[in-house]
């Protein structure tokens, strides 16, 4: 009797010459029970029959085979038995398997894989088994398809960044293995650098392996270092586990354990992070880092720090100094699909006053003496109307201020057309683009001295504020070449408190009184704006000139406007000196947003804007006519104003701005302020001009009050391989799919580390950056004027000594007290699958010297030897 359960085994190939026979029988449905199977050693089965009308061996499968080769294939059909040469290829299920030569026994349901070697004794056609989401490549390959069980000889197969090499490996089912002497090791070559070796092993394909005793080699030398067992986890994501620490040594912390901690999955949604760092003076940090996430709807990061650093002590007072610090930081960010119209992402960066001083090797951060945090809420009603409430801290760690601004509150009324029809007819009128619009804030602030916190103290210097803008602006069709633009603003400000400065003539000294209330004060400004652009182009440089053409585009702006003088009476006039030398103050100095305009406007405000382009010869681009424009000067000129019913100071200063990229690869900023006034012997501004009683010159146009400029820059060679600095590229694109809280952690470890991030495909790089800026100040004695400027170089570059050593530093040097505020360098070796990375800063607050070599794997990253000294100041 015929068992009908199954389908009917068949080979699917290129080459089958049996032919298929027709069942002419109509078969019907059997009451007779199935009888012993002829098969030897299998019991006799009772089955219920099946009323499907088709025949079904004994030996069938339950999913087709297909195969293929690219040489030839012979069928041997009394043994059924198919073998196939060069290139052959088995596909069953999820089971794919290509080799040189692959023999498939029918009845044994057993197929046989091998390799050949050509005349130079080279392998050819080594079998690979793909399944599931395991890997494995042996000498010699046997695989049931019925039971799934194989056995391999001479196997290396791939568990994520693992790789197991065994004599030989026994599969029992589709995701468990055994191997029987094998090596563990994530070195890809045929003879790894480094294994552990285990004489039985076990494997469960994407979560672990377990082994007998253990122990590693290197070059193929065995270590006298046995475990007694070993236990390798091989599943990918986010597991639970303990965090391995790194030695440390310091002449003023003593000797110290480093990131010692736990890692916490609390679900798909959650997990924390526990870390510690211990010093043998008995000092220690502790760090809790929570994280949370959840799709398309939000992520964030938060990281509480507490150091109780106990440093050795420079004198002779005290053995040791105590500092206690702490450190708060929280990024949440929404998703802007979870909530349109809505928005919230929040950047906390709070910590004590000195708590930079005491993070050990990270230059970076000893010098980061301003903190910045921003929360922020924002809600928009349709494109008309938009609410945003925010918090803001800042503090100088220099100095000791802490600033809090909360709550912020802002509404925004898009511009409104009162006259515009919701449908028009006819031709647009004039009136109809006049726009008014609404701009409210509210602000509260805070300031306060980190020793001196308390609520009294932060009752006493709260102070809050508001400004309102009401803009009204019409857009009138364009004139000719000129685009005229008229606009009427109203402005007011609210304040909380009052300042008076009386002079103490006893003590020779100003006094401030402070009195609490409700003040206001209001400004309006009347305006007509006119703007256009001028073209023009030089084109006389010859055929054989690289320059084809430059065009020089102006764009000159004017504007005339009116503004009464309502912020007079805000104003007054002290003594400030024993001279009876008077200066202008407001009541309103010091506020949240600044005091009123005072005096009357009624001029003219006007500026120049440039820019220089060029047009040149391209031997290679045969494109456009072989032309390529580039841009000489990206931007240039000044802005000024002039108010003609001033009695005095009728001119204001000059700002005058700059900013180019030449050849494409520096970067220039510039800017400055010019005045045109002199000043007398004690710095204060005359109401002559610098050209006055001279011949007028560009040299005496005015004074430059301040200024600023940048440059930078940056060259690297080309990659040795392109194809390896494109997959380069790729990961860096695939990491900025972070969080920014990730994002920031990983740029924070390659900071510290940078020997580790060493790219050998590029052989040099370099970046320069130059930055000044000075301005003119008042005294905070009053007693004049002077000059405060700040100008430094940084630098950061790397190139290789040989293909497997890059060198690396990087610096900042302060041009002003001559002193390099910090340098570090690095040097690095690759070693394949290993890497040695030397870190060291000999200048600075915590001078420190770091060596590491360990594993390039992940999995393996906290098997590593490392040193570290900290010498701190």
């Amino acid at each position: 009797m015929q068992d009908t359960t199954k389908p009917v085994p068949r080979f699917r190939g290129t080459s089958d010459t049996i032919p298929k026979k027709p069942d002419s029988l109509l078969r019907r449905s059997d009451t007779i029970p199935r009888i012993t199977d002829t098969i030897p050693g299998k019991d006799t089965v009772i089955n219920k029959i099946d009323t499907v009308n088709v025949p079904v061996s004994s030996d069938t499968l339950d999913a087709p085979v297909s195969y293929k080769a690219s040489d030839s294939m012979v069928l041997n059909v009394p043994e059924k038995k198919i073998t196939l040469y060069s290139k052959g290829n088995i596909k069953y299920k999820d089971m794919d398997l290509s080799a040189d030569s692959i023999e498939l026994d029918q009845g044994t349901e057993l197929v046989t894989a091998t390799y050949r070697k050509d005349t130079a004794g080279n392998i050819i056609g080594r079998p690979v088994m793909v399944q599931a989401d395991s890997k494995i490549s042996s000498d010699v390959m046997k695989y049931n398809f019925k039971t799934q069980k194989g056995l391999t000889q001479g196997s290396i197969t791939q568990q994520g960044e693992m790789l197991v090499i065994g004599e030989k490996v026994k599969k029992i089912n589709e995701t468990d293995y055994y191997a029987y002497r094998s090596q563990f090791t994530t070195c890809n070559l045929d003879t790894p650098h480094f294994a552990f070796r285990a004489n039985k092993m076990k494997m469960v394909s994407q979560k672990l392996a377990i082994s007998g005793p253990i122990h590693p080699e290197f070059e193929g030398v065995p270590v006298p270092i046995y475990i007694p067992f070993g236990f390798f986890p091989l599943s990918q994501g986010r597991h639970s586990g303990l965090l391995p620490p790194q030695f440390s040594q310091s002449e003023q912390f003593g000797l110290g354990l480093e990131g010692l901690g736990y890692y916490k999955v609390i679900n798909e949604y959650f997990d924390i992070t526990m870390r510690t760092n211990l010093y043998s003076y008995g000092g220690y940090s502790l760090f809790l880092t929570p994280t949370y996430r959840k799709r398309y709807r939000y992520n964030g990061q938060m990281n509480l720090s507490y150091q109780s650093s106990r440093v050795l002590s420079s004198t002779a007072k005290q053995e040791f100094n105590t500092t206690k610090t702490y450190s708060v930081n929280w990024n949440h960010t929404v998703d802007s699909r979870a909530r349109p119209g809505t928005s919230f992402s929040a950047n906390v960066n709070v910590a004590s006053t000195k708590y930079n001083q005491f993070i050990l090797n990270n230059p970076q951060a000893n010098f980061n003496n301003t903190l910045n945090s921003s929360i922020a809420y924002s809600k928009t009603w349709g494109t008309k109307y938009n609410l945003t409430a925010t918090a803001n801290h800042s503090q100088n760690n220099q100095l000791g201020v802490i600033n809090l601004n909360l709550p912020n509150l802002a509404f925004t009324v898009s511009t409104l057309y009162p006259f515009q029809p919701k449908e028009f007819a006819g031709t647009q009128k004039w009136y109809h683009k006049l726009g008014i619009g609404l701009n409210s804030t509210l602000a509260n602030q805070v300031s306060f001295y980190e020793q001196d916190f308390s609520l009294a103290k932060i009752l006493d210097t709260m102070q809050w504020g508001a400004q309102h803008a009401i803009p009204i602006q019409l857009s009138l069709p364009q004139l000719g070449p000129f685009q005229i633009s008229p606009g009427i603003s109203y402005q007011e400000k609210w304040y909380s408190q009052r300042l008076t400065r009386t002079w103490n003539p006893g003590e020779n000294k100003l006094d401030t009184s402070v009195s609490k209330g409700l003040y206001r004060a209001g400004d309006v400004s009347f305006s007509v704006g006119v703007n256009t652009a001028m073209y023009g182009m030089f084109a006389g440089f010859g055929k054989n000139s690289p320059i084809a053409a430059v065009r020089h585009t102006v764009r000159p702006t004017v504007s005339f406007s009116y503004k009464p003088d309502l912020g007079a009476k805000h104003f007054y006039d002290q003594t400030i000196d024993s001279f009876g030398r008077k200066q202008r103050f407001s009541y309103f100095e010091g506020s949240i947003y600044g005091p009123p305009s005072e005096g009357v406007f009624g001029g003219l405000s006007f500026g120049i804007d440039n820019n220089i382009e060029a047009k040149v010869r391209s031997k290679k681009d045969t494109a456009d006519g072989g032309l390529k424009k580039i841009r000489l000067i990206d931007g240039f000129g000044f802005t000024s104003s002039y108010n003609f019913v001033a009695d005095s100071f009728k001119l204001s200063p000059f700002s005058l701005y700059v900013r180019s990229t030449l050849f494409e690869k520096i970067n220039i900023t510039a800017g400055a302020t010019l005045d045109p006034y002199k000043t007398d012997s004690m710095g204060y501004r005359t109401k002559e001009y610098m050209w006055k009683g001279e011949k007028f010159s560009l040299s005496r146009v005015g004074r430059i009050t301040n200024g600023n400029i940048a440059i930078s820059t940056s060259f690297q060679s080309q990659a040795k391989d392109k194809k390896a600095a494109q997959q380069r590229e790729e990961a860096m694109r695939q990491e900025g799919m972070l969080t920014p809280e990730e994002q920031q952690a990983q740029l924070s470890f390659a900071r510290a580390n940078p020997a580790e991030f060493a790219d050998f495909n590029v052989p040099w790089s370099l970046s320069l950056s130059y930055s000044m800026n000075f301005s003119r100040q008042f005294k905070s004695d009053f007693s004049g004027w002077e000059t405060i400027s700040y100008s430094n170089v940084a630098f950061n570059g790397d190139f290789n000594l040989t293909p497997k050593w890059k060198i690396g530093m990087s610096g900042n040097y302060d041009i002003k007290t001559s002193a390099i505020q910090y340098y570090t360098m690095y040097i690095s070796r690759e070693m394949h699958c290993w890497q040695l990375s030397v870190n060291v800063s000999p200048v600075g607050r915590n001078r420190y010297f770091n060596f590491t070599i360990s594993p390039k794997s992940g999995i393996l990253r906290d098997l590593k030897l490392n040193r570290t000294r900290y010498f701190y100041q």
